[in-house]
């Protein structure tokens, strides 16, 4: 948990964050790294976790500073309301200053209240297609955050979606290479062992991977490391 910052230190600390999550080695790791610069950085937070709906369907928790994220995030799950799910659908900022006076989701604020979370404060993070992110900020205190805390906050959660956006472009395309070298190596062994051309030697992977139900790369990869395409 942090103070309230001046804008020049706020400037140091936010280059500091974004140079950091930057340096990450891959889509998870920035992740792991958000929620904990979360807490370092935005004023009131007591701990953090960031809440994920893939295709309007799979939501889940993908990151968080402790076990209360996960199980203030299972009662928003289990109740489907919550400021977490609020702001993954409807707004970009949403604060629950008290949730012993919270009108707009009292199942889950009575619950949440069990689990020692009295004030929370949730931060859409990024909308791609059907993808949506959301940064959860969670305390012990009611009142916990201000509006230096939403200020901070939003500016920190454009660094963080810049920086997951670019963690995952980097983990895709490192993905697409593997692939096509796999597809390359399998192509080779059926060549050189059939004596066909690159054109045929694709068709071969295409139908065997159509046959076994198996995706390209991996019916690939299993010729490349067993030498042998798969029977149904």
């Amino acid at each position: 948990m942090v103070e309230n910052a001046t804008d020049d230190d706020l400037a140091v600390r936010l280059n500091k964050v974004a140079r950091a999550l930057h340096r990450q080695d891959n889509a998870q790791d920035t992740l792991d790294e958000i929620v904990r610069a979360a807490v370092d950085t935005i004023p009131g937070a007591w701990q953090a976790g960031i809440m994920t709906i893939v295709g309007k369907r799979d939501v889940r928790t993908v990151a968080a500073t402790g076990e209360v994220p996960h199980d203030v995030d299972q009662v928003q799950y289990d109740t489907g309301q919550g400021p977490c799910l609020t702001a993954l659908y409807q707004q970009k900022i949403v604060s629950a200053p008290d949730l012993h006076e919270e009108s707009r989701w009292p199942v889950f604020a009575k619950r949440a209240l069990a689990l020692d979370v009295a004030s929370m404060l949730s931060f859409r993070l990024y909308v791609a297609g059907d993808d949506l992110g959301a940064l959860n900020l969670y305390s012990p205190d009611t009142h916990a955050f201000d509006e230096d805390s939403e200020h901070v906050g939003l500016l920190f959660a454009g660094h963080a979606a810049v920086a997951l956006a670019t963690a995952q472009e980097r983990e895709h395309f490192t993905e697409a290479v593997q692939t096509r070298d796999l597809i390359g190596q399998a192509k080779g062994i059926l060549m050189e062992r059939h004596k066909l051309t690159a054109d045929q030697a694709f068709a071969v992977l295409v139908r065997a991977s159509q046959q076994a139900n198996l995706k390209l790369r991996a019916l690939a990869e299993q010729l490349t490391r067993t030498g042998e395409l798969p029977t149904r």
